[in-house]
């Protein structure tokens, strides 16, 4: 099994959006970084589990936790033009971009900011608190999220 961090904008589609879904289920669409488009691809399994992350808010930082129940398929949004995702380049028998499904398995008690991470010494190596790091799914040591899992 595989661990990740995904982030997300909660006023743009938060944890709370999801647990409103139809089973608490969702496709993780709009990723335009190939970085990214490779992990959902190739490396996210059925099974794999994620850190929910709010982005772009104040406080930043983990929610909650999701679970994979898909693995990567063309994002089919690049192939409709009424998509805020289009892409005139991706097309159907070669797509360009990918995404992946995901459910809903758990809403944090307490809200677990990217201050509160930081402080930490055991997770100064966790992506998401380098500087400069832009990536919207970055992969999560199983050291790491146990830790996480500790501070919940």
């Amino acid at each position: 099994m595989n661990y990740w961090l995904m982030k997300s904008e909660p006023d743009v589609y938060g944890i709370d959006h999801l647990m409103r879904e139809s089973n608490k289920t969702d496709h993780w669409d709009g990723v335009r970084n190939y970085q990214v488009r490779n992990m959902m691809r190739d490396e996210m399994k059925k099974g794999d589990l994620a850190f929910f992350y709010h982005s772009n808010c104040k406080p930043p930082g983990i929610a909650g936790i999701v679970e994979i129940v898909r693995a990567g398929y063309p994002d089919f949004t690049a192939f409709d033009p009424e998509s805020k995702y289009y892409d005139p380049k991706s097309d159907p028998d070669n797509p360009r971009w990918f995404m992946v499904d995901v459910k809903f398995n758990k809403k944090f008690k307490r809200f677990i900011s990217l201050d509160e991470i930081r402080q930490h010494p055991q997770l100064r190596e966790m992506l998401i608190v380098r500087k400069g790091n832009r990536l919207s799914i970055t992969p999560v040591s199983k050291h790491e999220w146990d830790t996480i899992l500790e501070l919940s």
